[in-house]
C-alpha cells in the first residue's frame, strides 16, 4: 500500500467517518450496560453526567439489594469513568444508603 491509499483513512478519522464519537445518549447507554453487567447490580439512573478531555465521567445509581417495603432497599451511588469511545475505563462506589433516605447535608443531593 502507498502513501496515498493511506491518506483517505486518516482523512475521514479526522473529518469523523468510522471514528466518530458516540452520541452523549449512546454513552449513558453503555455506561449503565457496563456497570449492571460488572457489579451484578440494578442501574436505575444517571445523577451526573459531563464530557472531560480523558472521556466521560458519570455518577449512577444502582439497586444493590431489593427489600420490602421498597424504601428500605439499598442503593450505591458509583462514580464511573469511560473513554471517549465510551467503553469503561473503570468505577467506584461512592456512597451507599437507603432507598427513603435523604441525603440533605451534601450540595446538589449527592
Amino acid at each position: 500500500m502507498n502513501d496515498s491509499q493511506k491518506t483517505p483513512k486518516t482523512s475521514r478519522r479526522q473529518t469523523g467517518g468510522a471514528d466518530k464519537q458516540p452520541a452523549p445518549m449512546e454513552v449513558l447507554r453503555q455506561a449503565r450496560t457496563q456497570l449492571a453487567e460488572l457489579t451484578g447490580a440494578s442501574a436505575e439512573k444517571v445523577t451526573s453526567f459531563e464530557q472531560s478531555e480523558d472521556g466521560w465521567s458519570l455518577e449512577i445509581e444502582v439497586l444493590e439489594l431489593s427489600r420490602v417495603p421498597d424504601t428500605m432497599s439499598l442503593m450505591a451511588s458509583y462514580q464511573v469513568d469511560l473513554d471517549p469511545e465510551g467503553q469503561l475505563t473503570g468505577y467506584r462506589r461512592v456512597r451507599r444508603y437507603e432507598r427513603g433516605r435523604s441525603d440533605a447535608h451534601r450540595p446538589g443531593g449527592r
